[in-house]
């Protein structure tokens, strides 16, 4: 646990110094992001103070620390603005504090990366298994070429066609235009085409994940020993094979899951979805620094938390695995 709060220090440094560091260093001054290129010298001043950008680095990023767990004011003098804790920073384009959004938009992202990863983990690990048990045969052959086409098509265009056929031709589902709380059915139906398009694309990648890695253990002596022993196959792989399967399987699955929360902003777009990688690209379009910095911690939260649920998962998996 320790390790994880160091690595989260350190990734927010460096995230604050590429935000508020390195512009400097290219000669762009950091202020024009929060007031406009077509402000006044009065006001680009303004806003320095009031952010304190003319403070060192380590200063900056202490006061920003400090407003995660306390709260910050922002202050020139003339103009003061509050931000609660936990202050992740103020967008003065939109004159909102940062960590709210985040909130506003994070339910919309994990509602999205909950339902592709239930149907892409059990879709390509099952189809997977199947593809490796049936070796050489048209199935195989079948559910590999299934699995080349999900890898290759990007997700705008599967988006886009079954927005086309499931949604206005043939009107199976409507566009995911409800919450949860209004009406549960109407949300529930609205994200099936985001969740199974999203879900086809990763479930085609574990797909050849798991027929590759289930090949290589089924060569492997204690499997034939299993076998050997009289015991049945289902047994063998369900409760020896897929031990060690199951490995790698989560290793990448916590580097896809953490990112995806991060935002799926390819599918955020394509269906219309305002979460935070969808709100991401506005930011960046609009040079809005404190929400881009914002999106880009929670992003790194995620990843590095799902890395650690993973390696925890490990000695459940695997018993070859300890943990000290």
């Amino acid at each position: 646990m320790f390790a994880v709060v160091v690595m989260l220090m350190v990734i927010t440094l460096v995230t604050f110094g590429i935000f508020f560091l390195f512009p400097k260093m290219i000669g762009t001054d950091p202020a024009l992001y929060f007031v406009g290129k077509q402000s006044d010298p009065a006001a680009i001043e303004g806003i320095r103070q009031k952010m304190g950008l003319d403070d060192p680095i380590l200063v900056q990023f202490g006061k920003f620390v400090v407003g995660l767990v306390a709260g910050r004011t922002y202050s020139n003098g003339l103009d003061v603005t509050q931000c609660a804790a936990p202050c992740f920073g103020y967008s003065f384009k939109t004159e909102q504090e940062v960590w709210p959004l985040l909130l506003e938009w994070l339910p919309v992202t994990l509602s999205l990366a909950a339902g592709a990863v239930v149907l892409w983990v059990v879709g390509g690990i099952s189809a997977g298994i199947i593809s490796a048990l049936k070796r050489g045969t048209p199935l195989d052959r079948s559910v590999m070429g299934i699995a080349l086409s999900g890898v290759s098509l990007p997700i705008y265009f599967t988006g886009m066609l079954a927005l086309a056929l499931f949604s206005d031709q043939l009107g199976w589902f409507g566009r995911p235009d409800a919450s949860f709380g209004d009406d549960p059915a109407a949300w529930f139906n609205g994200m099936v085409l985001p969740w199974v398009s999203l879900a086809f694309l990763y479930a085609a990648m574990y797909a050849r994940l798991t027929r590759a890695t289930m090949l290589e253990v089924l060569n492997e002596d204690y499997i034939r020993t299993a076998r050997a022993k009289g015991l049945t196959e289902p047994v063998v792989i369900g409760k020896h094979a897929m031990r060690s399967t199951m490995t790698p399987i989560l290793t990448v699955l916590g580097l896809d899951l953490g990112a995806l929360v991060g935002g799926a902003v390819l599918t955020e777009y394509t269906f219309s979805l305002h979460g935070l990688g969808y709100n991401a690209v506005r930011a960046i379009s609009d040079h809005d620094l404190p929400v881009i910095l914002g999106v880009t911690l929670i992003a790194a939260f995620f990843v590095v938390l799902a890395n650690l649920v993973v390696d925890l998962m490990y000695a459940v998996i695997d018993p070859r695995v300890r943990l000290s």
